[in-house]
């Protein structure tokens, strides 16, 4: 009779830990497809038939003609928005509701990802926000453009030293010892010459820190979903320590030469330097080339000059340039991939690119300014049209951090009510 009870208990709890949480949606009346035991809608993902990009499509044409539907990362569920308006509605309009990107990674776990600005949520977040915003600005971009031009013209040579009329090259591999070098160059203040030395150790830091594969880096990520408070109390890192120790002790030993020899180098880590020391202002908007480089306008979260700023440490620096490697490092090199196979299928437009490069470049002398590259404007298109048609950041997520109310719009809806800590 006990085996039965325990049986019976243990099938209970099996229920409302593992099965329950996927009757989400349907009790609030949201459609929603056929989630997997345990894995939701990450089936695919995990047992590597799908890409995330692919996983993202199947859910968001599971039902064409809804605004918005439901499904689940592993036992978490998710509401999938599809309607442009009520996508502005959340994350321009009712902004404060969702504010909160998800954070699956507590701080003190694994201070190197908990810290960065992406990571970080509610009060803290504002304040980083605030103290760290005005290095972003078009001017401060244009600080770096030097070391940015200085990273493409090395890339340039290495291969017009090669001297051939035909050469053969793997387009991953070289455009992200590309993006690699201009990591370095700007964010954490170093030189790297990663397509001349291919074993440099930041390249292969760099590589490391950013790669998600093999058995070990995917169970924790599926722990991260399916246990969060398990893995807090443990505490288990995303970075390896042999990571985590090489990008600190890099950007703390450069930090240290800095101040001791007073190196001023127009790169992030001397304008995050800045916003501890002196703090950074924002600048009166300034007019603009009508292109789409470098014209997005600051929000108010950033410009009011009565937010509390935070103190920022030699972590939080680190924290800082690190995640410019998980903003660039595979996405430039990605987006570049895909430029060079649009041009190569596209010779017409590849034609009219170079003539655009070549006027450019003859009009200032063979080296280009950051005022002639927002000039032009067939560049600007061509980068556009393959981030629309390739783009890189399928989705984005944000986490309700008070009840809010999503109106009815169509006879066959209902007001649906998002309670607390909703992943949208």
């Amino acid at each position: 009779m006990w085996w039965v009870l325990v049986a019976i208990a243990f099938i209970a709890i099996g229920y409302c830990i593992l099965i329950r949480p996927h009757k989400y949606w349907v009790k609030r009346g949201v459609r929603q497809g056929t989630p997997v035991f345990v894995l939701g809608d990450n089936w695919g993902t995990v047992l590597r038939k799908q890409s995330f990009a692919e996983m993202v499509e199947m859910v968001y044409n599971m039902w064409p003609n809804a605004r918005y539907s439901g499904f689940y990362q592993f036992l978490l569920p998710t509401l999938l928005l599809r309607d442009p308006e009520l996508i502005k509605q959340v994350t321009v309009k009712d902004f404060d509701h969702f504010v909160d990107h998800r954070s699956f990674i507590p701080e003190d776990s694994d201070p190197l990802w908990g810290k960065n600005l992406f990571s970080l949520t509610g009060q803290r977040w504002r304040e980083m926000r605030t103290t760290l915003s005005p290095a972003f600005t078009s001017s401060k971009m244009k600080y770096m453009f030097s070391l940015i031009s200085q990273s493409g013209e090395r890339f340039v040579n290495h291969f017009l030293k090669k001297n051939e009329d035909i050469i053969t090259v793997e387009m991953k591999d070289t455009f992200t010892r590309f993006t690699n070098d201009v990591i370095a160059n700007t964010a954490f203040g170093i030189e790297c010459d990663s397509l001349g030395d291919r074993n440099n150790e930041f390249y292969l830091m760099g590589k490391e820190a950013t790669d998600f594969s093999g058995l070990w880096k995917n169970l924790k990520f599926f722990g991260y979903f399916l246990m969060p408070k398990v893995y807090k109390l443990l505490k288990v890192k995303l970075f390896s320590s042999k990571v985590s120790d090489f990008f600190t002790r890099l950007v703390k030993t450069n930090i240290d030469s800095r101040e001791k020899r007073g190196v001023v180098r127009p790169d992030m880590i001397h304008l995050l330097l800045e916003a501890r020391k002196h703090g950074l202002k924002h600048e009166e908007s300034q007019s603009v080339q009508d292109t789409g480089f470098a014209t997005v306008e600051e929000s108010e979260i950033g410009r009011n000059p009565k937010s509390a700023k935070v103190e920022i440490t030699d972590q939080d620096i680190t924290s800082q340039a690190l995640i410019f490697f998980f903003a660039g490092f595979d996405s430039v090199s990605s987006l570049m991939c895909f430029m060079s196979y649009e041009l190569g299928v596209n010779p017409d437009v590849q034609e009219r690119l170079i003539k655009e490069v070549d006027e450019t470049m003859e009009a200032c002398n063979g080296k280009l300014t950051y005022e002639a590259l927002l000039g032009m404007k067939y560049m600007d298109m061509v980068v556009s049209e393959s981030l629309r048609k390739w783009p890189n950041g399928v989705a984005t997520d944000r986490l309700c951090i008070k009840p809010y109310t999503i109106e009815a719009k169509n006879p066959d809806e209902k007001p649906l009510l998002l309670e607390k800590n909703t992943t949208v």
